[in-house]
């Protein structure tokens, strides 16, 4: 699928304000996994500005394509993702974490319009897409499942068993997606317990694999169109290498871990540096 330069270059705004919505609702709270929607917002541009069949004032449709959050904890990214989309409204920002807010911290489905499953218990998502995907076959149903899933999700074996059954039944509408940042809660996800050569264990289970710099935007959007199109009849994987932080500086240069410390002041700042970086890509456009 070919896309203009204009198409692009919209898909990069897009990715610019679900960082800059990440970072307003994390400042709501004063903290939250802003090193992981930063790291992985332009993905959520390409899957909801490009990819995905909805219908913004409709999220249950049942022609829609189902978007599974696994890695519950990223639902700051999320919701960034769905203001874009134009599925929340903007002004529920500010309610981000707060007591009856449809926006928790972590996704839950009974909360949010366009939440399809309630993640974070880690090595869920990718059995229940494996259902989804087979329940709207059987009904004859094309919408495609995306999976999203983290690394740390690597190390359950819910994840490898789904994805033996995803190949066993040729589940070309199931596409997971696999954000590959080396990092999880208990350190380097690589070291936590080692995953490469991923591509080819990937490959090994039977699904079609493909590995991109997830912070390239066009490499993305050609992976997601890839994914879409193929004729073969089995599971679809996009393993995306992501750097925590992307777009700040001086976040980028923080030493990772799970849950970035962010300073009260620092909120702003971070703003500012994506604000000003993005005047700069304009003006050279």
């Amino acid at each position: 699928m070919t896309t203009t330069p204009a198409a692009l270059a919209e898909l990069a705004q897009c990715a610019y304000r679900i960082r800059r919505l990440a970072l307003r609702m994390g400042e709501v709270q004063g903290q939250g996994y802003v090193g992981q929607a930063l790291g992985y917002a332009d993905v959520l541009a390409v899957a909801y500005g490009h990819a995905l069949k909805l219908r913004p004032d409709d999220p249950a449709w049942e022609g829609r394509d189902r978007f599974l959050l696994s890695h519950g904890h990223y639902a700051i990214a999320f919701y960034a993702a769905l203001i874009e989309a134009g599925i929340v409204p903007e002004s529920e920002l500010e309610t981000y974490g707060s007591d009856d807010s449809r926006l928790p911290m972590s996704g839950m489905a009974t909360y949010t319009p366009g939440m399809e499953i309630s993640g974070g218990s880690l090595g869920q998502g990718l059995p229940i897409a494996v259902g989804m995907a087979l329940g709207l076959r059987h009904k004859g149903n094309p919408a495609f499942v995306y999976n999203s899933m983290s690394d740390g999700e690597l190390d359950e074996g819910s994840t490898w068993e789904a994805a033996l059954a995803a190949a066993h039944h040729g589940l070309s509408n199931l596409v997971c997606l696999v954000d590959v940042n080396n990092q999880q809660a208990d350190g380097p996800s690589s070291k936590v317990l080692g995953f490469e050569p991923l591509a080819e264990k990937w490959a090994a289970f039977g699904w079609h694999v493909q590995r991109v710099d997830g912070n390239d935007l066009p490499a993305v959007l050609q992976a997601f169109d890839t994914a879409r199109s193929l004729p073969e009849a089995r599971p679809r994987v996009i393993l995306f290498d992501t750097l925590m932080g992307k777009g700040v500086p001086f976040l980028e240069q923080r030493e990772k871990n799970h849950f970035i410390r962010v300073d009260p002041p620092e909120w702003q700042q971070a703003i500012e540096v994506l604000d000003r970086a993005r005047q700069t890509e304009g003006a050279h456009a």
